[in-house]
């Protein structure tokens, strides 16, 4: 146990001294592919007040209450059969996809994603006026070795209507083949990092009818923080 507890005060650690400590919660729930309702339940507190921690209406959780979370989560997730070993915990930790992944109260206009990460937008500049209701930002070499199947599906939250932004792109190939065989597609996807994306991104997002822009935003983690701030009055005016 002496190890468990040293992970777990690890991840804890890690998650509140976060600059999104709600969305760094959320996602542990996520990867283990436990609901919220369930994890709640377990920790005898009310799935609104849970909601509340993971979507920042609540102020930071302290380390105490994290630690509980985790500990409420891994034993569930060990229940499901999600988690054998602390092996496959400390893999989660360095390979985790998935960056910060949230839902917005109210849906924002593509094109002020678009402006808000000042992207070039490269295929689907006529559907700018389409609602996105939330956004998943990806580490993009992560996300090709450790999702595939039913894991891929975890990048799409509670909806498909969002934004997939995926950081580290080489020529952006890959994440556009990645989501022409899944089943569930984007509203819209924004490559960061090249300097020119490879033509059959493009054509596969045209196909697609997915909005494909390409960011050069230097700072990835500027990348979270205005998509964030969409939502908010007076957003990055």
């Amino acid at each position: 146990m002496e190890r468990l507890d040293d992970t777990i005060l690890r991840i804890a650690g890690s998650i509140v001294m976060s600059e999104r400590p709600a969305a760094a919660l959320k996602s542990w729930r996520l990867r283990l592919n436990i609901r919220q309702v369930d994890l709640a339940k377990k920790m005898n507190i009310s799935p609104s007040v849970l909601s509340d921690y993971e979507n920042g209406r609540r102020p930071s959780p302290g380390v105490a209450f994290v630690k509980r979370y985790l500990q409420s989560l891994l034993e569930l997730g060990r229940e499901g059969g999600h988690l054998t070993t602390l092996n496959q915990l400390d893999v989660a930790v360095e390979r985790e996809p998935i960056l910060v992944s949230e839902e917005y109260e109210e849906p924002v206009e593509a094109s002020r994603v678009i402006e808000a990460l000042e992207a070039q937008v490269l295929a689907g500049s006529d559907l700018l006026s389409w609602r996105i209701y939330g956004y998943t930002v990806l580490d993009s070499i992560r996300t090709i070795y450790s999702l595939s199947g039913f894991g891929f599906y975890r990048i799409f939250g509670s909806t498909t209507e969002r934004v997939l932004v995926f950081t580290k792109v080489g020529l952006g190939r890959s994440p556009l083949v990645a989501i022409r065989v899944s089943q569930l597609k984007p509203r819209m996807v924004i490559l960061h990092g090249p300097k020119a994306v490879d033509p059959l991104a493009i054509d596969l997002a045209r196909r697609e009818r997915i909005i494909l822009g390409l960011s050069q935003i230097a700072e990835e983690s500027e990348l979270a923080s205005r998509l964030s701030k969409l939502s908010q009055p007076n957003a990055l005016k």
